[in-house]
């Protein structure tokens, strides 16, 4: 029973942020605005939320990566896993450089290395790192982690510099470049701090979820202890905004995704560990369970159905459809982005991937699959 409230749990926090994952989707392609959310002088604290909640996703994501690698290589023993991972991190390498980036685009201009590219590469780190005994793994993820902010002060155009620090675009031939969104360091790191976590859910469940909430607790008050005084962790400074408590405490908590700041990984890390002890309480949620035992299935069609999506609502509604980028990025006339639209949008493209994964798995395994299958 353990074993099945362990990994429901990750199903079910997986699960989660994939949901909230559709949601930033979502807003890209049926909320596009010319401002930025999370931009102050612009934004509304509806906007700013919608597009925080969704830091949750990619952390979260990576570090359970790392944490269902650990639990995988108990299973089947350190050889297996390390093929298992340069395999699986090869195919998210193909799929993030092909069709997802075309399913952003519906072009390809440019090659975007998101999550997906994070996840590879990640998963190949993990395949040499996971030799390493456990106390040298969790002195590799701090080394990677904690120090990185120091080096926000060097700025370079150099390719392996935008991958591995700080992200941008890579021309690289005529009207063809590379951008890399996700720089490596970071997020090679907490890979690695989520296979660090692994003996974790080996231990009994009371003692787990203890740790869990514990652990939880701390980076919350990391969080809180070195932004309070800017000390360290975000190169974005909060500061009194001067419109009431609303507007301060989203200063407060917005924090840097690209690359992700140390204090972004704490308050998001900080949110999901002691989730992962109350799904531990809770009985599964079919929905999240369903996603959260598929997530490549998700990822792989969400985007592109989105993107298609977006197209028709645009047409019929506004008699033409967002163009360009950001560089020159035209939008219809009479078009006003509305938070109301782009929630419908999100629950209809939940809907419609609630069925689709349900016919896919139906069509895998003709069998009835337990609550917890997936993994």
């Amino acid at each position: 029973m353990q074993k099945t409230a362990r990994l429901s749990s990750i199903d079910m926090l997986r699960g989660l942020v994939i949901v909230l994952m559709a949601l930033d989707h979502t807003r890209d392609f049926f909320g596009a605005a010319l401002f930025d959310p999370e931009d102050l002088a612009k934004t509304t604290p509806l906007w700013f939320a919608t597009r925080w909640i969704t830091h949750l996703c990619a952390s979260t994501f990576v570090l359970l990566a790392g944490t269902s690698a650990f639990l995988r290589g108990t299973r089947s023993g350190i050889p297996s896993l390390s093929r298992y991972l340069v395999t699986r991190g090869l195919l998210l390498l193909v799929l993030e450089a092909t069709w997802i980036s075309f399913s952003w685009q519906f072009g390809y201009n440019v090659t975007i290395l998101q999550v997906l590219w994070a996840l590879g590469m990640g998963m190949i780190f993990l395949a040499g790192l996971a030799w390493l005994p456990w106390p040298a793994i969790a002195v590799v993820a701090a080394l990677l982690i904690l120090p990185h902010n120091l080096l926000d002060g060097i700025q370079s155009n150099h390719p392996l510099w935008l991958a591995w620090h700080q992200r941008g675009f890579w021309p690289v031939a005529g009207n063809y470049g590379v951008y890399l969104a996700y720089p490596l360091m970071p997020w090679l790191g907490l890979i690695a701090a989520g296979y660090a976590l692994g003996p974790v859910f080996q231990w009994q469940a009371a003692r787990r979820q203890r740790f869990l909430v514990v652990a939880g607790a701390v980076l919350l008050l990391a969080f809180v202890v070195l932004r309070s005084g800017n000390f360290y962790g975000d190169p974005d400074p909060w500061s009194p905004q001067g419109r009431g408590l609303v507007w301060d405490f989203i200063s407060f908590i917005r924090v840097h995704k690209y690359p992700p700041s140390l204090l972004y990984l704490c308050v998001t890390i900080g949110i999901a560990l002691p989730l992962l002890a109350w799904f531990e309480r809770l009985r599964p949620v079919p929905l999240l369970m369903l996603f959260g035992g598929t997530p490549m299935f998700f990822y792989v069609i969400h985007i592109a159905m989105i993107h298609f999506l977006s197209g028709p609502y645009f047409m019929l509604r506004y008699g033409a459809t967002p163009q360009g980028g950001p560089g020159g990025f035209t939008l219809p006339q009479g078009y006003e982005p509305s938070l109301g639209v782009v929630y419908a949008a999100w629950v209809a493209v939940i809907a419609i991937m609630y069925g689709l994964t349900r016919l896919w798995l139906r069509r895998k395994n003709p069998r009835p699959m337990p609550a917890a299958a997936g993994r």
